[in-house]
């Protein structure tokens, strides 16, 4: 049944320019450079039968690289996992326009509809998703669509006379949706947001009758890209499952995990107690400047792990921590405890032992500490706002 499909994917793909039979939409004129295919490879389909639906992403649009060579996002790792076979739609800039793109998605979706699938889901990022919400304007094989960030108008720094676009464009998109529920999610901090998108986009769909689910500027989650990111994963990974599976129901937990606002059982059971008063031994200001910051402090970073500090006591200039993160997205990212030493420096705790990656904390108005991780070799950095753990 998989090689069945792939012949349809690659037969479809063949019939450039013609009129294709049995219901699926035309694709011209460029669609050679339009193609469906697995996006983790065809040994991960289960085929119609087995699967619990078909899902295809799309990826964005950029004006200088091929988008087409983009990892697929860490959240549709979800969704295979919840047994859905997941495809990916590549695109070719020289044919990727808003008509060229949707108009082959929404064959591909009709394809996939009549090989069997019992649900076609269509996921996209920026460009992306604005032409999953056309396709679902074009055929009613789609039977839910995950929009993040949609964009296909230029940002406010490099496109300011038409960023605007990205919200007056959407709307009649929106009107066009034939049957398919609609997920869609703004970030705060996104450049190709024009702003005051959410609430427009539920009163369209109501009157619509259409099912939806609209998530404007979530927390802790900033930017164009915040839905490629693990947090983005543990925060709302099982709520696009539940999604793209069914309408939501009265009975449904909150879309918005709980995850990385309390810690979890590993971290608590891993954390040495904090020891409240310190231990000083011969330097009183170092002690003194210690104090706000003795306990455990606990956030999460944006690439999907938590992590913890537990501030334990100073003796002299130095003191001493344990730093723990939890476990990543991949099986090679365990969970990590490491003891760490550091100093005070110009009123932020510092830790940059030879050989290890640095720590910086900051103490903030509002009671909690900016935390830093730089990697030691000056490739990589996170941050992120911890709160005290009583």
């Amino acid at each position: 049944m998989m090689r069945t499909l792939r012949g349809a994917v690659l037969g479809l793909i063949a019939t450039v320019g013609l009129g294709i039979a049995g219901g699926v939409t035309e694709v011209r004129p460029a669609a050679a450079q339009i193609v469906l295919k697995p996006a983790y490879g065809e040994a991960s389909l289960s085929g119609p039968a087995r699967a619990r639906g078909a899902v295809v992403w799309s990826h964005g649009r950029s004006v200088d690289s091929e988008d087409s060579e983009a990892p697929t996002p860490l959240y549709m790792k979800t969704l295979r996992d919840a047994g859905w076979d997941v495809y990916r739609l590549d695109r070719m800039r020289v044919s990727d326009t808003l008509p060229n793109s949707a108009r082959a998605l929404a064959g591909y979706s009709d394809m996939l509809k009549t090989r069997g699938y019992r649900r076609v889901a269509l996921t996209g990022q920026s460009f992306g998703a604005f032409i999953s919400l056309i396709a679902a304007g074009q055929t009613n094989a789609v039977d839910s669509v995950i929009a993040t960030a949609p964009a296909a108008f230029g940002n406010f720094t490099e496109a300011y006379d038409s960023y605007r676009e990205n919200a007056a464009q959407l709307w009649p998109i929106l009107r066009e949706v034939r049957r398919a529920r609609v997920m869609m999610f703004f970030f705060h901090g996104d450049d190709f947001d024009p702003g005051g998108r959410a609430e427009p986009a539920r009163s369209i769909l109501a009157q619509r009758g259409l099912s939806s689910l609209i998530i404007d500027q979530p927390s802790l989650l900033p930017g164009h890209g915040a839905a490629n990111t693990g947090l983005f994963v543990r925060r709302f990974g099982a709520c696009i499952a539940r999604f793209a599976e069914a309408p939501p129901a009265a009975n449904d937990p909150p879309c918005d995990e709980s995850w990385g606002r309390s810690p979890s059982a590993e971290l608590l059971q891993a954390a040495l107690p904090a020891n409240a008063s310190g231990s000083a031994k011969g330097d009183v200001d170092t002690t003194a400047a210690l104090r706000p910051f003795m306990g455990m402090w606990y956030g999460s970073y944006i690439n999907g792990r938590e992590v913890a500090l537990s501030v334990e006591k100073a003796e002299g200039d130095v003191v001493h921590a344990d730093y723990l993160l939890g476990a990543g997205m991949e099986a090679d990212q365990p969970f990590e405890r490491v003891r760490r030493k550091g100093r005070i420096e110009n009123g932020e705790l510092v830790f940059d032992e030879k050989g290890r990656n640095m720590l910086r904390y900051r103490l903030r108005p509002d009671g909690r500490i900016s935390a830093t991780w730089l990697d030691r070799d000056g490739r990589g950095r996170l941050d992120t706002v911890l709160r005290r753990v009583n």
